[in-house]
């Protein structure tokens, strides 16, 4: 269920911070039509940090309906809070999404033991298909591929989203893990390496700019095509550096508002672009821009 490019969709917003849902239905309709395999909406690329549960719900409720099946829809309800996620897990299950996306919990760092009994009570109240998302260099906490193993065996966990870097932890994962149980990547940078290694696809921060060539890039990866893959990636790789130069999702928004997507709201503590980094993303969307990127206008 869960293969291919599938974005870390942005939550447009506008300058006073509150949603723009006219800009989501666009955004929506745009990634079904370049190619992209699913939508992952409220993860940290959607500001899941200042979203309220209610925005949250709406937000993939909307995902749903303008969808209409024809791509998977997951939302992200993880929390540093077992019991709050475990609540949200239950409340966005009723939606018609494909799969929720639970994060490891930040700030507490739970022992791997926790990290177990945390995820098992998220998927035994879950009756969508859990995501697992590992990602420590936000959480300061990593699942090790051995709890990740462990987990797969439980009735409703069906992948894992994995940002530490490199096809060798693809590699552990595949061996710790069940068959069917999936690999996703979480790494832009290295998501083809990952692909080709095992993985099944990405969660990517890039295909909010770029979904058709990234699509490509995932596909020719996944059907085993190394040269294809490499020269569909070659001309992301600036966009896979650049638009984590501040924060994300701070470059990938301003990107998108100059390209005419959004406009250019984004929620405190977060900021805007700072000006010294724009040259450099505007040329890392020059760069891409014939494989399929949003080139600015100005």
């Amino acid at each position: 269920m869960f293969s291919g490019s599938l974005v870390a969709i942005v939550t447009p917003m506008r300058g006073d911070g509150s949603i723009d849902y006219a800009a989501w239905a666009r955004l929506i309709d745009w990634h079904i039509e370049s190619g992209t395999s699913g939508l992952v909406v409220g993860g940290t690329t959607g500001e899941s940090a200042t979203l309220t549960d209610r925005e949250l719900w709406e937000l993939s409720q909307r995902a749903c309906e303008q969808a209409r099946h024809r791509i998977a829809i997951v939302a992200g309800v993880g929390s540093s809070s077992t019991a709050a996620t475990v609540e949200r897990a239950r409340r966005l299950s009723q939606l018609e999404i494909e799969g929720i996306l639970v994060v490891t919990p930040a700030y507490n760092r739970p022992t791997q033991e926790g990290l177990y009994r945390h995820f098992a009570a998220v998927a035994e109240a879950s009756s969508k298909p859990v995501i697992l998302y590992n990602v420590p260099s936000r959480t300061a906490v990593d699942m090790l591929p051995a709890t990740v193993g462990r987990l797969s065996q439980l009735e409703g966990i069906s992948a894992v989203k994995e940002a530490v870097p490199g096809p060798e932890r693809v590699r552990e994962l595949l061996a710790s893990c069940g068959q069917g149980f999936a690999v996703l990547s979480g790494d832009d940078a290295t998501a083809r390496e990952a692909i080709l290694a095992g993985a099944r696809g990405v969660i990517s921060v890039t295909a909010n700019v770029a979904p058709w060539a990234m699509a490509a890039m995932v596909a020719a990866a996944m059907r085993g095509d190394r040269e294809s893959a490499a020269r569909l990636d070659a001309p992301l790789a600036a966009l896979h550096r650049d638009l984590f130069l501040e924060a994300n999702p701070i470059p990938v928004k301003w990107a998108l508002a100059q390209a005419g997507k959004i406009e250019s709201g984004i929620r405190l503590p977060l900021t805007e672009l700072s000006a010294a980094l724009r040259p450099a993303v505007l040329a890392a969307l020059r760069q891409a821009g014939e494989r399929g990127a949003v080139i600015e206008h100005t």
